[in-house]
């Protein structure tokens, strides 16, 4: 039987593990061949950690995103390589040049892009965020409108990643709300890539009396037809409590962005 696919699309490093990491694991183990599709390389901020000599915020964060990949259980990454768009208002960004914000790029040319990944990997399901962004950042929302773009230009079911907090009643054009609730093994995955991207991703976030309760309940938006994230949100596929299968990080090559893993099954610490 062919493998699925799904592909997730988000703006930032770290999106896919704080908005979508258990369910990015779920999918994995439940053999749905996962990809990742992340636009910015989320350097404007200061970094969190100290930098080593000579290396830059760019590359600790590829680096975190490549390893949160790993441990997520993503069989490959597109780094689209944007610039995030930190405090430009929509009135000073600019399309042009080397380095230009992801928010202020063609809507159109980026949906070719993303829907000529779907496409090539024969998913029946695009994740992006929702129209607000979930949090109402303009990278996000840009990359809502991409991501609905690819969806009605290919008639793939969009799964948008909406707030988990109480109880969300479908919006207009929806066809349904599914919430994914992490078990014991995807929570563990998912704290694991978070402290990964330590330079975007504060320790406060990580106490790990509250981590369930912030971080364990993942919520989408389903537009189109039953896909695999359906078959999975009832339940995790996991194995024994307390062990996620993650990937051995010695066996993970970076090739034209595409991320070539071998799959393990290790403790998470």
């Amino acid at each position: 039987m062919a493998t699925r696919s799904t592909v997730v699309l988000h703006a930032y490093p770290d999106d896919e593990t704080v908005l979508t990491g258990a369910t990015l694991r779920r999918l994995a183990d439940a053999g749905e061949r996962v990809v990742l599709v992340t636009a910015t390389t989320g350097e404007t901020a200061a970094p969190l950690v100290r930098l080593r000599q000579g290396e830059t915020l760019h590359e600790r964060r590829l680096r975190e995103l490549e390893r949160a990949c790993e441990l997520l259980g993503v069989a490959r990454l597109v780094a689209l390589g944007y610039r995030d768009s930190g405090a430009l208002s929509s009135t000073r960004a600019s399309a042009t040049g080397t380095g230009a914000p992801f928010r202020a790029a063609s809507v159109p040319a980026l949906a070719r892009i993303v829907a000529g990944i779907v496409e090539d990997e024969g998913a029946d399901g695009l994740v992006h965020v929702d129209r607000g962004g979930v949090d109402g950042r303009a990278d996000r929302i840009q990359a809502h409108r991409v991501g609905a773009e690819v969806v009605r230009m290919l008639g793939v079911t969009g799964y948008e990643v909406t707030a988990p907090e109480g109880a969300v009643p479908a919006p207009p054009g929806a066809d349904d709300v599914l919430t994914v609730e992490a078990s014991v093994p995807e929570l563990l995955a998912k704290m694991a890539a978070m402290a990964t991207h330590a330079s975007g991703i504060g320790l406060e976030t990580m106490d790990s009396l509250s981590f369930a309760a912030v971080h364990g309940r993942e919520r989408f938006v389903r537009r189109g037809a039953l896909a695999t994230l359906d078959r999975l949100a009832a339940g995790p596929y996991a194995g024994p409590v307390g062990v996620a299968r993650v990937r051995d990080p010695g066996s993970v090559r970076v090739s034209h962005g595409y991320l070539r893993p071998v799959v393990s099954s290790v403790p998470v610490r």
